[in-house]
């Protein structure tokens, strides 16, 4: 405990200071704490080092993080992310990995509510019924349980979470977690946004298609501008927050541009999701999905991104190789991460986008639900190929979700959830689907194992140099 408090005010004093370093210095005091850290760091420090030197763009994303954050945010963000979730909390897990040989999840997704303000086109909370949210006393039971097993990072989706009627209630309560909401934005008026400054341990991610026209497009007139008037009030309260895009194929290439990644940068974005449009929930649509082509752009853009701009970007499908494949069905091996979703029935489901259950978490408890045979029969066959960046077992190795849920009877959390391994016309779409994106990227995992790939590279000479050329010739 003496420790952990000491290790929370170092963090806290580096998340100060650093803003009012130079480089110089900052680089030198690497040069001191690589005497000091034990061995198994000294690569960590030697790695942030060669980042400064370089001033590679993340070195700009940390300064921007540190000064744009309110005091309280900043504090939350070192306290209950860098040390309870990632230090603390990892301690917990790998003491549970060595009793049980199994670590819990990381992070858990709760959607307290479906109940939304808007109707999104292709949304897979369109199929739940809107009048049974989880009450705060389940919702509280989740997360005291969750900490007791290491856990101390939650996303809150739904639906729309702002409008759950005990969200500031358990951000407050539960202080020393992190918390990550999905919101389409339009409720983050500047009262909220001066209650989350407060709390200062969530960061918003708000949803958008694109611009104007694509967000307006699939969320309603006028949504897009309440967004950027969203980000404003955030950026204005210190709060963090980021985007969260889908992409389709009718937006696929929009969202992978240097256009569209800075202007949220410009907005004052600090992070970025992008999540595959999957045909789930309302009126699920095969003809949205991006292709495969559109994917492999998104994969090399990510790439390009991380080495050029300063914004964290995580992908949800094409990063597999830096979580050990697919995360779904919670139980983790040594060397990967796992998690979960409680949807506002008290449905334990291994995945957002994989809809079906087994167990309930108002009849059992957390560590009961993510030991089913359910769970189990999807964490023992991860990574279920070689590549891992076909880590998905909804739309890249589909017949593993299709057998594991025959298998273990596990029943669709809602009606029309059981398309996805029943209906005929989707069940052939993501056979095709997964067959061309594993011709597309076996060659490119080869490369990446070798460490002969440059996907950032790939992308500035296919994509980006035609771009600025094209838009140089209609100026001449």
């Amino acid at each position: 405990m003496i420790k952990d408090f000491f290790l929370k005010q170092f963090v806290k004093s580096i998340f100060w200071i650093t803003p009012r370093l130079s480089d110089r210095t900052i680089i030198r005091l690497t040069h001191v704490a690589e005497q000091l850290v034990p061995e198994k760091f000294k690569k960590t420090v030697k790695y942030v080092r060669e980042k400064w030197e370089n001033q590679h763009p993340s070195v700009g994303l940390v300064k921007k993080i540190l000064t744009q954050l309110n005091k309280r945010s900043r504090n939350k963000l070192a306290e209950n992310l860098f040390v309870n979730a990632l230090f603390i909390g990892a301690k917990k897990r790998w003491k549970f990995f060595k009793q049980h040989g199994f670590k819990p999840p990381f992070l858990l997704v709760i959607s307290p509510t479906m109940r939304c303000n808007l109707l999104c086109k292709g949304c897979y909370a369109g199929e739940y019924t809107r009048d049974e949210d989880l009450d705060f006393e389940t919702v509280d039971r989740i997360i005291r349980e969750a900490k007791r097993l290491g856990v101390y990072f939650y996303t809150i989706s739904g639906g729309e979470p702002y409008v759950w009627e005990g969200l500031f209630k358990m951000f407050k309560k539960h202080n020393d977690c992190y918390f990550q909401t999905y919101t389409n934005g339009t409720l983050l008026n500047e009262e909220n946004a001066e209650k989350l400054a407060k709390v200062g341990n969530v960061a918003a991610a708000i949803s958008v298609e694109g611009f104007e026209r694509e967000t307006d497009l699939r969320r309603g007139k006028g949504v897009y501008k309440r967004v950027m008037k969203a980000m404003d009030n955030l950026r204005n309260a210190g709060v963090m927050f980021g985007f969260s895009a889908t992409p389709t194929k009718y937006n696929s290439e929009i969202l992978s541009s240097e256009r569209f990644i800075d202007h949220y940068i410009n907005k004052g974005c600090l992070f970025g999701w992008y999540f595959q449009y999957i045909p789930i929930g309302l009126k699920p649509n095969v003809d949205m999905m991006a292709t495969p082509e559109q994917r492999l752009r998104l994969l090399k853009f990510v790439h390009w991104v991380r080495a050029n701009k300063p914004i964290f970007i995580g992908d949800f499908w094409n990063d597999g190789p830096y979580v050990g494949g697919c995360m779904a069905g919670a139980l983790a091996k040594e060397s990967n991460t796992g998690y979960l979703h409680i949807n506002c029935h008290g449905d334990v489901e291994p995945c957002v986008f994989s809809h079906f259950a087994v167990d309930n978490i108002k009849d059992k408890s957390l560590l009961e639900a993510i030991t089913s045979p359910f769970f189990k029969e999807i964490s023992k066959q991860r990574p279920y190929v070689e590549n891992l960046l076909r880590p998905c077992m909804i739309i890249d190795c589909p017949y593993v979700l299709r057998k594991a849920v025959k298998k273990c009877n596990a029943r669709p959390t809602h009606p029309g959830a059981e398309t996805i391994v029943e209906d005929k016309k989707i069940v052939q779409h993501l056979d095709n689907y997964s067959k061309r994106w594993k011709e597309l990227t076996d060659p490119i995992w080869k490369k990446w194992k070798e460490g002969t790939l440059d996907l950032a590279k790939e992308y500035e000479e296919e994509v980006l140099n035609k771009e600025r050329s094209g838009k140089g010739r209609k100026r001449g």
